[in-house]
């Protein structure tokens, strides 16, 4: 496949973050490759990913919860553009779900899975179905974390492979840790960064537990960069309960974030392969997080892991990485070393992907 042109669609649902990131730097490695690149998305994702600048673009609705209307008028505009490719690549379970339905397909189907299924009630239930359809029509699924696929096979997957889902580099930082620091009246407090949609997922409720403390002396401070659905009950309970924690909202300046930060925090219910936490280790930075998805194979010796919804341990690593210099430098120094992967790898994996579904 690799030597050979290849048409292909790559599809994603409503996106703001490390999906989109993903699909848009494939699409550019694949199309710089020499291969015919169609993304298929909703009309947001290429105002947010630039996919338009290094692929065509077909807008697509797929929205982020089932629509049967539009999910009807997304499986038959699937169905058109997945004639004309080789292979149709679709990212996530509603993407997948509806690309492995478009009746008529005759492209191999690869669908990674980024996220774990964390819905519950009806939505839940539906959302059960959809994974057993990616698992039982797609050719290839590739998952972000080995509990997926463990799931995947369960579920009567023929073919499970880890995906590599790179962080795109930061740009270099564009002010000092000092000028950040003012910026966010940090004054001598330590600076704990964390990056993340403003979602249950994330499991912020247990960070702003942890910020509560108490802590050697004065209590560091707990940055957020990112929005969300939550942001007005965490801000409604940081200023009822006088929390040492600011959301900051979508940054641009992540490198100078990190910069500044004493550690990267995530408290996390499920991840994946979290780009922020690639980010972090490319910076030397120390990470404390739990122990959920593909996290600590990609932490390794370079940070603290925590278990999911443990505020009390959590809170517990923060303290000992402020109160252990030695160990916090360890843990940085250790942070650059981690093997992590580049652009080309994640490019000729899929390559790799779309050679076995088309056999």
């Amino acid at each position: 496949m690799a030597e050979t042109a290849c048409r292909v669609l790559l599809v994603l649902g409503t996106s703001a973050g490390g999906v989109g990131r993903h699909v848009r730097m494939l699409a550019e490695g694949l199309a710089a490759a020499g291969h015919r690149v169609v993304v298929a998305g909703p009309a947001s994702t290429d105002r947010a990913f630039g996919f338009s600048g290094v692929a065509r673009f077909a807008e697509v609705p797929i929205s982020d919860r089932p629509r049967p209307a539009s999910d009807l008028r997304a499986v038959a505009r699937l169905r058109a553009l997945a004639a004309g490719a080789d292979v149709v690549h679709a990212h996530g379970l509603r993407a997948g779900a509806l690309a492995a339905l478009a009746p008529g397909r005759r492209a191999g189907l690869v669908v990674t899975l980024h996220n774990a299924l964390t819905a519950s009630g009806a939505v839940g239930a539906v959302y059960g179905v959809l994974e057993r359809v990616v698992a039982r029509r797609a050719d290839r699924v590739l998952v972000v974390s080995p509990d997926l696929g463990e799931r995947m096979a369960a579920l009567g997957a023929r073919h499970v492979a880890p995906a590599v889902v790179p962080a795109p580099p930061l740009p270099p930082p564009g002010r000092t840790p000092a000028e950040v620091r003012a910026e966010l009246g940090a004054g001598e407090r330590p600076i704990l960064l964390t990056v993340a949609r403003l979602a249950q997922q994330k499991g912020l409720e247990t960070l702003l537990d942890a910020a509560r403390g108490p802590f050697e002396g004065e209590a560091p401070l707990f940055v957020v960069a990112g929005e969300g659905p939550l942001r007005e009950p965490l801000q409604a309970r940081i200023d009822a309960e006088g929390l040492p924690v600011r959301l900051l909202g979508d940054r641009a300046d992540v490198a100078d974030l990190l910069g500044a930060a004493a550690s990267l925090v995530l408290a996390s219910r499920w991840e994946g392969q979290p780009l922020i936490v690639q980010e972090a280790l490319r910076a030397g930075r120390p990470v404390v997080a739990t122990a959920v998805g593909g996290v600590p194979g990609m932490v390794g010796e370079a940070g603290l892991l925590v278990p999911p919804g443990d505020a009390g341990a959590l809170r517990d690593a923060v303290r000992r990485l402020l109160a252990e210099p030695g160990l916090a430098a360890r843990l940085a120094a250790a942070a650059p070393r981690r093997p992590l992967p580049g652009p080309e790898d994640a490019v000729r994996a899929v390559l790799d992907a779309y050679e076995d579904a088309r056999r």
